[in-house]
């Protein structure tokens, strides 16, 4: 399951889920640690810093996670591997600021966040839209491609190769007879009921 291949939709299903669920665990590690109001009311230093390490260790989960799907769908599109690690070692950047951010954030001062967080993440987002958007290259394996779709048994050996291309005297000498005609004569080919005259 964690080493197959994922195509667009998978991809985008899995890293919403993971994106909801890391959310909850975020939320879940403020709140059993020192609670939001703590949060708010606290001053950045020691007090936070058992809320910052268990956000910190819980977002290098979902990165390894997030990075798992991600690598799953490059290896489905034939994508570059630079864009992936790139993705995956922004990701884990960003998870480590996140963390530091909560630490040392102040409430009353919008300025203690740093913008370059809101910067990164925006790279992170066009990475990932461009691992989202790659497209298979020709000459995938079709057996990779549809082992989502419950087929009877393997496809047939001339379904995986070319065939060559049949000659127009065959094609034409195997031609289906015409339908009958219902009673009376038959009917002059054309449009409307004059024909092409």
């Amino acid at each position: 399951m964690f080493s197959s291949n994922i195509g667009r939709l998978r991809f985008f299903l899995y890293s919403l889920g993971l994106a909801v669920a890391e959310t909850v665990m975020i939320v879940t590690c403020i709140v059993s640690t020192i609670g939001f109001e703590g949060l708010i009311n606290s001053e950045p230093g020691p007090g936070r810093q058992g809320m910052a390490g268990a956000v910190l260790v819980g977002s290098l989960i979902f990165v390894a996670l997030r990075g798992n799907t991600a690598s799953r769908r490059t290896r489905d599109a034939k994508g570059r591997r630079w864009i992936l690690w790139a993705y995956i070692a922004f990701s884990a950047v960003y998870a480590l600021l996140q963390a530091g951010v909560l630490l040392v954030v102040k409430f009353d001062d919008p300025e203690s966040i740093p913008g370059g967080l809101n910067l990164l993440g925006l790279s992170i987002f066009g990475l990932w839209c461009t691992i989202l958007w790659a497209k298979p290259v020709a000459g995938s394996n079709i057996d990779e491609l549809t082992d989502i779709f419950d087929f009877d048994g393997p496809l047939p050996a001339s379904t995986r190769t070319a065939a060559p291309a049949a000659p127009r005297a065959a094609a034409s000498s195997a031609r289906v007879p015409s339908a009958p005609q219902p009673f009376g004569k038959p009917r002059p080919a054309g449009f409307g009921k004059r024909g092409v005259g």
